[in-house]
């Protein structure tokens, strides 16, 4: 049975996550567990604090048919463009509720794949924004800091009301 994701305020969810030194079993197995909770959901991203383990790993499927998962450990963003991308976002650590989040359209992200391997590959659009989501849970932020104070007050009423 696949662990529960944390729900927000857990403090979990606002500590950076620790780097993952080498891909070992345990990690491909934390891998697999993210993808079925992420399949559940269903979304298109999970990093590992979402679920309170507090390591630098996330997946991303942005993909119609799904199947398409990209693995990553130690993701960190190279270079974004100027060119913006606005999706509504978000959580299944504070459910009920999203909110239109404009990021870099284009991102480059280096980070060490499921084979240990150090690669760069390059998102765009929803993945560009699912990576970057992702890559704010790791470090220790949520969706909604990316909003201007008046708009997360706003959300965080309505979670408290869903």
């Amino acid at each position: 049975m696949p662990r529960p994701t944390l729900i927000w305020p857990d403090k979990r969810l606002r500590t950076p996550a620790e780097p993952v030194e080498a891909i070992t079993e345990d990690i491909h197995a934390i891998w697999n567990e993210m993808i079925e909770i992420m399949e559940a959901m269903p979304g298109y991203g999970l990093a590992a604090p979402q679920i309170g383990v507090l390591l630098r790993l996330a997946v991303v499927d942005c993909s119609k048919e799904r199947g398409q998962v990209v693995r990553l450990a130690n993701p960190k963003i190279i270079s974004a463009s100027d060119e913006t991308f606005t999706w509504d976002e978000a959580s299944p650590n504070l459910p009920r509720v999203s909110a239109k989040v404009t990021r870099p359209a284009r991102v480059t992200v280096a980070f060490t794949d499921d084979a240990g391997e150090q690669v760069s590959r390059d998102f765009q659009d929803v993945w560009a924004t699912s990576v970057q989501h992702q890559i704010d849970h790791l470090n220790g932020r949520m969706y909604f800091d990316n909003l201007s104070r008046t708009k997360r007050d706003m959300l965080m009423k309505k979670a408290q009301k869903a």
